[in-house]
């Protein structure tokens, strides 16, 4: 069984001096957690819409997750608009912000379908 992908997310300026730390623990946690991850995606201060381009990187890479030290790296609050494409995992604190699962439905169908 192939193991669901996983991007890493890091801001370098606010991980700063601990960036490598920061690397570390989300290859690890990627592994604890049972995900191949395929890379992690740096973004300085500067990136022109950080969010989009890590939600392109998601989409191409197929990614289930995007793992990253911690919500400060997104400007301390969470892009809705990234959990509605993958789960968001932040190593400190550890939590899981999971894609909410939306259920297919239609006027013929009641077979209990569901998307991601």
């Amino acid at each position: 069984m192939t193991k669901p992908k996983a991007l890493g997310y890091l801001r370098r300026d606010v991980s700063g001096i601990s960036q490598g730390w920061h690397e570390i623990q989300i290859r690890s946690l990627a592994a604890r957690l049972g995900y191949n991850l395929a890379k992690t995606i740096a973004f300085g201060p500067r990136t022109d819409s950080p969010i989009t381009r890590l939600m392109n990187a998601v989409w191409a890479a197929d990614a289930a997750a995007v793992i990253v030290p911690s919500l400060w790296h997104f400007d301390s609050h969470l892009p809705v608009e990234l959990v509605k494409l993958a789960d968001v995992i932040t190593v400190h604190p550890e939590t899981t912000y999971a894609r909410q699962v939306v259920p297919v439905t239609s006027d013929d169908s009641d077979d209990g379908e569901y998307m991601a």
